[in-house]
């Protein structure tokens, strides 16, 4: 059935027996958390929020978040999402530089926001927990108390999503509020992604498997709803049970990781055949490169349901190839979605031809900035043109190619060699688990290439496998991308978004060398 409202709101309105929430816990329906919703929105206005105000969460993958989010959006409150995984001083530094009035978490996080909140000065009142929490005001008593009916005054709020931090601190990405109701932006955010990423309303299912504090599964979970779509919360990515997820309930979209790929591809093949996966159409993938061998291995099973982007969380969406055009030039991430233009620039500002590595600049993407640094806002900038720092090249017919980041870029005798392609090999010995690629200080080369490889069975770690390994990369790679040293790790940082934070690997590698 198609919907026809233009946003969560509506819908609820419209057709509140509509499916809402799948799992887990018992189903909701888009009436009975819309009530949830006004009730949490009437809740936090008691408390003292008003608009223009930042409400932090700190909570895992579960449905007390798309309801504070929802309340946030339509009370004029910047919502900032918070990784759970964070120390308490880190967690601290993000609620005091947002500046956070009220924060929501839950029992198992509850100690470190505590410490955190003391740091931010989050008086009592403002301290609300979805669990059983010492000093903590209960999500659902608040909620109870409050009126089910939509608040007085209803205006459009912003999620400030904080950056991973895998170049540096997190800051704040900040956009200026609307005086609007929550259904005109809503509505534009609907039209806006259903022509850039071919998501229709209807009786559609969607898989958040991806942390929803991080910009892109937090956003593809509420466009879910701004759809009409019924959405399933998965507490945490496991292989197998993501796969039982989608036969369950009928997944019919999601987004994912190449992290998440290559561990599903890791499944005995019984076990991956033992799940009916046809159901999906669309399922959206970005945050880091894919290896091609990894994207045509899950184009096989899956089939051509594979929708890679380029963007950022400063950016929105830049570039989008559909599973047909990256078959016809395996690599790309896609050409310019509507409205959106991009450059290829060198280090002093020239334009570059096809062909020519650069960094990628963007331009016609919504208008932000880091919130309290604008010498850092200006730095990315060039002619209105955004950069987040990824080095890439366009062909003669304008789709794009990554290659990795300018911060990771090694330069080994001269040669520019990016850690990326290598990993993407590495990825492709079925004794690798995960793969980091990094350059290290040579007093002759510059900087030599060592890789440090999360083996897939710890029994084989060794100088066996760092062999075979030299071995698989030799017809695969010209020689100056050759790793000098392969070493082995029991896992390796990656962000729970799938980002690899070579950093702090580099960082951590040199550290052991100096002691």
């Amino acid at each position: 059935m198609r919907v026809e409202g233009v946003g969560f709101y509506e819908i609820a309105q419209q057709d509140p027996d509509r499916p809402a929430v799948l799992a887990p816990g018992v189903p909701l329906s888009y009436g009975g958390l819309h009530a949830e919703v006004n009730r949490m929105s009437n809740a936090l206005n008691d408390i003292g929020l008003r608009p223009g105000d930042a409400l932090a969460t700190v909570l895992g993958n579960r449905p007390e978040f798309l309801t504070v989010m929802l309340a946030a959006l339509q009370s004029g409150l910047y919502l900032v999402p918070v990784s759970r995984h964070l120390t308490r001083p880190e967690i601290g530094c993000i609620l005091a530089d947002c500046g956070a009035k009220a924060v929501v978490t839950e029992s198992a996080f509850a100690d470190a926001v505590s410490g955190a909140a003391d740091e931010a000065g989050i008086p009592a009142e403002g301290r609300v927990s979805a669990g059983p929490a010492d000093g903590y005001r209960s999500m659902a008593g608040l909620c109870v108390s409050g009126s089910a009916e939509p608040p007085g005054k209803r205006r459009t709020g912003s999620i400030m999503l904080y950056t991973s931090g895998t170049t540096g601190r997190p800051k704040g990405v900040r956009r200026p509020l609307l005086d609007t109701p929550p259904e005109a932006v809503a509505g534009v955010l609907r039209r806006t992604l259903m022509r850039h990423l071919g998501l229709e309303p209807g009786d559609e299912v969607h898989l958040a498997v991806g942390p929803l504090y991080h910009s892109a599964p937090c956003v593809h979970a509420l466009m879910a709803l701004h759809l009409g779509h019924a959405v399933v919360v998965a507490p945490r990515f496991r292989p197998e049970h993501t796969l039982e997820l989608i036969q369950r309930h009928g997944v019919t979209n999601a987004f994912m990781v190449p992290t998440m790929f290559h561990r599903m591809l890791a499944l005995p093949d019984e076990v991956r055949a033992r799940y009916d996966v046809s159901s999906l159409r669309r399922v959206f993938h970005s945050a880091a490169p894919v290896p091609v061998e990894t994207k045509r291995r899950m184009l096989d099973w899956w089939g051509p349901v594979l929708y890679e982007y380029y963007g950022s969380t400063e950016s929105g969406p830049v570039t989008l190839a559909a599973p047909d055009e990256w078959l016809a030039r395996p690599g790309t991430v896609g050409r310019p979605v509507d409205g959106v233009q991009i450059k290829i620039l060198d280090a002093e500002g020239g334009e570059l031809p096809a062909g020519e590595t650069g960094l990628i600049h963007a331009g016609g993407h919504p208008g932000f900035e880091y919130h309290g640094d604008p010498a850092k806002t200006a730095s990315t900038m060039h002619d209105g043109f955004y950069t987040a720092g990824d080095l890439g090249h366009v062909d003669e017919d304008g789709w794009l190619y990554m290659s990795d980041r300018r911060s990771d870029l090694i330069i080994s005798g001269g040669v520019n060699v990016y850690p990326a392609e290598i990993e993407s090999v590495l990825l492709q010995h079925p004794g690798v688990a995960d793969a980091a690629v990094i350059g290290v200080p040579d007093d002759e080369w510059g900087q030599v290439v060592v890789a440090l490889v999360e083996p897939a069975d710890e029994t084989r770690a060794g100088a066996g496998l760092a062999a075979a390994l030299l071995a698989h990369c030799e017809p695969r790679l010209a020689k100056p991308k050759h790793p000098r040293r392969v070493e082995f790790r029991a896992s390796l940082p990656r962000t729970p978004s799938g980002k690899l934070s070579r950093r702090r690997v580099r960082d951590a590698y040199l550290q052991e060398l100096a002691d």
